[in-house]
C-alpha cells in the first residue's frame, strides 16, 4: 500500500512530517498542494474530503488518513519504533512536547499563511514580532535542556519542529544573535542528511 504525503515545499508543518518520515525510511508519493496558485488548492472539494481543515500536511498510510503534523508524528513513532522521535524517559517526554508545543502552538500558527493573509501590508512586520518575542521562550527552554541537540544527544520531535521554525526566522529577517542555543542546534541538524533531503529546496514543488 503506497504511503503519500500531500504537502507544499515551505509548509513548516509538512516538513516536520518529511523529516520524520525520512529518518524512519518511509518511502512515499509526494503529492504537492499549491497554498496560493488558484486561491489555494487546499480549498478544493477534493482535498477537504481528506482534509477537513483545508491545511497540509495530510498522510494516507496503513489505510488511514491523518492530518496535522504532530499526530502523525506520534503516529509514526509508535508504529515504526525505530529510531525513536520521543525519549521513553517520562520527563524527558514531557520536555520533548513542551518545546513542541512552543513552537507549534506558541510560534508558527501566528505566522502562517491564513493569518498573514489577513493581516496583509504589515505581514513582515507581525511575523518578526513574534517569531523574535517568542523565541526568547524558546531559547530559555533549550539553555536547561538542550545537548547536541534540542533535548540531549538524540533527534526528536522538537528538533522537526525547530529547524522550519529558524527557516522561517530567517524569511521574517529575524536577528538570531540573541539566540545562540537555537542557532547551534539548527546548524547540527541542518547537517544531517535526514534533515537536508526534507528541506524546501529537495521538495519537486520548490517555487
Amino acid at each position: 500500500m503506497t504511503t503519500v504525503l500531500y504537502s507544499y515545499w515551505r509548509s513548516s508543518c509538512s516538513w516536520r512530517v518529511r523529516i520524520a518520515l525520512k529518518m524512519k525510511k518511509i518511502d512515499y508519493e509526494y503529492r504537492a498542494v499549491h497554498l496560493v496558485k488558484d486561491g489555494g488548492e487546499q480549498y478544493s472539494s477534493s482535498y477537504t474530503a481528506k482534509n477537513p481543515m483545508a491545511q497540509v500536511p495530510t498522510l494516507e498510510i496503513d489505510g488511514v488518513v491523518l492530518t496535522q503534523s504532530m499526530a502523525i508524528l506520534e503516529y509514526l513513532n509508535d508504529t515504526r519504533p525505530e529510531p525513536p522521535i520521543l525519549p521513553k524517559c517520562p520527563l524527558k517526554k514531557a520536555i520533548v512536547r513542551e518545546i513542541c508545543q512552543c513552537i507549534v502552538s506558541g510560534i508558527q500558527p501566528l505566522q502562517n499563511l491564513a493569518v498573514l493573509q489577513k493581516i496583509g501590508e504589515t505581514k513582515m512586520e507581525w511575523g518578526h514580532y513574534w517569531i523574535e518575542k517568542n523565541f526568547h521562550a524558546l531559547e530559555n527552554l533549550l539553555s536547561k535542556s538542550s545537548g547536541k541537540y534540542c533535548v540531549g544527544d538524540e533527534v526528536t520531535m522538537a528538533d522537526m519542529c525547530l529547524v522550519p521554525q529558524v527557516y522561517n526566522a530567517e524569511r521574517f529577517k529575524v536577528d538570531m544573535t540573541p539566540f545562540p542555543n537555537i542557532t547551534r542546534i539548527n546548524e547540527t541538524l541542518s547537517a544531517l542528511e535526514d534533515f537536508k533531503a526534507a528541506h524546501p529546496s529537495m521538495q519537486p514543488d520548490k517555487q
